[in-house]
């Protein structure tokens, strides 16, 4: 059976950077807020699309579309780095 390789393997292949505890900080409470926005400014476009029959035109469909897409990215993402940024690495493991 072959071996499996890992990036411990081949050095120098994700060259790494000491990186101070307070800029993986200041960076995951930026990501918070900025998710924060993201999430509830798509949710509000959508709500008022969904809610003023005026905005439903062919065109805003293109905006409703990309709101939709930058929330979904907004409560998936977010999070994830938010969380890594407090433990200052990666915690989802090898799968993650």
């Amino acid at each position: 059976a072959p071996q499996k390789m890992t990036v411990q393997d081949v050095p120098g292949a994700f060259p790494t950077v000491d990186v101070p505890d307070h800029a993986h900080y200041t960076i995951g409470v930026v990501v918070l807020i900025v998710g924060i926005t993201g999430t509830l400014g798509n949710f509000l476009v959508f709500y008022a699309f969904c809610r003023t029959r005026s905005l439903q035109t062919p065109a805003n469909i293109l905006i409703i579309n990309l709101a939709i897409s930058d929330f979904l990215m907004s409560i998936t993402q977010s999070p994830v780095f938010f969380t890594n940024s407090l433990y200052k690495r990666w915690i989802f493991g090898e799968k993650g």
